[in-house]
């Protein structure tokens, strides 16, 4: 994998981390969501759901430039994990989320992975 293609990787997988994290964080000031009109509709009234959808979007849009320039067999496991990561670190930081010992040593693993993935 090429620098290049690494840092849009690292870019995807934050646009998505952080997609995910403001999609989360617009469910919950809306009070939930249920499977119907209402609710679809107070979810769309609240800006970071909005925001997090739109990122979404371009995480979207520079996947298709990472699988049109990179091996799917690499940037695949490297962004599903860097993914992961990404958001249960902001998971415990903007949503207080806890970690527990086993997930974090799970996570440490997954770091080492992402690495030992990238340099081959």
């Amino acid at each position: 994998m090429s620098l290049t293609g690494f840092v849009l990787l690292l870019l995807t997988a934050m646009f998505g981390a952080v997609a995910n994290l403001l999609i989360k964080k617009g469910i919950a000031q809306a009070g939930g969501f249920t499977p119907s009109l209402s609710s679809l509709l107070e979810l769309l009234r609240q800006p970071a759901l909005v925001a997090g959808v739109l990122l979404t979007g371009i995480a979207g849009l520079l996947w298709l430039r990472i699988l049109a320039t990179q091996k799917l067999s690499t940037c695949y496991p490297l962004f599903v994990s860097l993914t992961y990561s990404l958001i249960t670190i902001g998971s415990f930081y903007f949503l207080h989320e806890k970690i527990s010992i086993q997930r974090l040593v799970g996570l440490v693993v997954i770091i080492i992975g992402i690495m030992t993935v990238a340099r081959g």
